[in-house]
């Protein structure tokens, strides 16, 4: 993106994908405002996992799209960007009864499909790799080829090269049309010019973009132990248990089902989840569900036994009705750009979005087809224009 655009545009939002837009915009010439409600990576992007994982998606558009954004995330890290921020990773898909190591053996086929590597893993040489793991894990299957980054770091970064400044505490009430084209943007009383719009403000997009049915919260709440090592990753991997991928399959829609991962983190800690609680839009933990996580994590992974919690804590993601996050150009307001919905995606997915969503903007083509995504899909829109 080497035009030297003239557009102003006005991006709501400063999670990771508004962050990404704003600074690939920036560096395509744009002058760019940034708006949000509360200050950067205060939502759903500071409350969530680093995995940056193909592993995880279901097949389709979401795989599809997922080795796009890991391959987005690899080469700037190469080139500077991310350097020291990104980190490769395996991912353990991981199965503790016969029923879900058929649904991991059926995944790690539509991983491969996809162009995946998969690697299959015996129990001892699994013990090997992660010494400790419980006497109900029967089967794994490790995708080599991931990797981890937190999104309030990447945020940073993105907000520290683009240099683009952020209007804090700054709700948008209105997308200002005139003549069927964005003008600018209504922030409390004032009104802000502008020649385009993105909006990539999370579950706050709905009342904006008139999706109140189609975009719904769900809330997930985790947990962040003591340090099991001095510093670096206490384990060999991502553990994912394969109560995860039911949820991202389809399979398991009960209102409160817990998805388990065990992440390492760079400091030596763990951070543990999930659960996934639809239109639940708080930010409060309750000790039934912390205390259900960490059941099954020890389960999983009974070293655990040995940690401390230091503390839990919860994130709202912003789920679509379908299950696929909403991108592209609004159908029936020019000069508008959409990119929310990204759910438990958004770290994995959003630099590479935020960056499409720009090139949409200065009318390029994204570097992926982004079809599966489009609003158009949703012909409710229509109605709320």
């Amino acid at each position: 993106m080497a035009s030297s655009s003239p557009l102003h545009v006005a991006v709501i939002g400063t999670g990771i994908v508004g962050a990404s837009a704003a600074h690939f915009l920036a560096a395509a010439g744009a002058r760019v405002t940034l708006l949000d409600a509360s200050g950067p990576a205060a939502g759903a992007t500071g409350a969530s996992d680093g995995a940056v994982s193909v592993a995880s998606k279901r097949p389709g558009p979401m795989m599809d799209l997922a080795r796009h954004a890991r391959a987005f995330y690899v080469r700037n890290e190469r080139e500077g960007l991310f350097r020291g921020l990104f980190h490769r990773r395996s991912t353990f898909l991981i199965a503790r009864t016969a029923i879900e190591a058929d649904l991991v053996a059926q995944h790690g086929g539509d991983l491969a499909a996809a162009g995946e590597r998969v690697v299959e893993i015996d129990r001892a040489t699994l013990l090997k790799r992660i010494p400790g793991l419980g006497a109900s894990v029967c089967a794994a299957l490790e995708i080599p080829d991931d990797g981890h980054a937190l999104g309030y770091e990447i945020t940073e970064r993105l907000l520290q090269r683009s240099r683009v400044s952020v209007r804090r505490n700054a709700p948008v009430s209105e997308i200002v049309m005139r003549a069927g084209r964005a003008c600018g943007v209504a922030v409390r009383n004032e009104f802000l010019p502008a020649d385009a719009v993105l909006v990539a403000a999370g579950i706050g997009s709905a009342p904006l973009l008139g999706l109140g049915e189609i975009l719904l919260p769900r809330k997930g709440q985790m947990a962040v132990t003591d340090r099991a090592t001095a510093g670096g990753p206490a384990i060999d991997g991502h553990l994912m248990a394969a109560s995860y991928l039911a949820a991202k399959r389809g399979i398991v829609r009960d209102n409160s089902h817990i998805g388990l991962v065990i992440d390492p983190l760079m400091t030596g800690q763990f951070l543990i989840g999930g659960s996934r609680e639809d239109h639940r839009g708080d930010h409060t933990t309750d000790a039934v569900t912390i205390a259900a996580i960490l059941r099954e994590a020890l389960d999983l992974y009974p070293p655990l036994a040995g940690r401390r919690v230091l503390r839990s804590f919860a994130g709202v993601r912003t789920a679509s009705r379908d299950g696929l996050p909403i991108v592209g150009l609004h159908p029936h307001r020019t000069g508008v750009v959409i990119a929310t919905g990204f759910e438990g995606d958004g770290i994995c997915l959003g630099p590479f979005m935020g960056a499409s969503a720009a090139r949409l903007l200065l009318g390029e083509r994204p570097e992926a087809d982004l079809s599966a995504l489009s609003p158009q899909r949703f012909a409710r829109v229509e109605a709320h224009v």
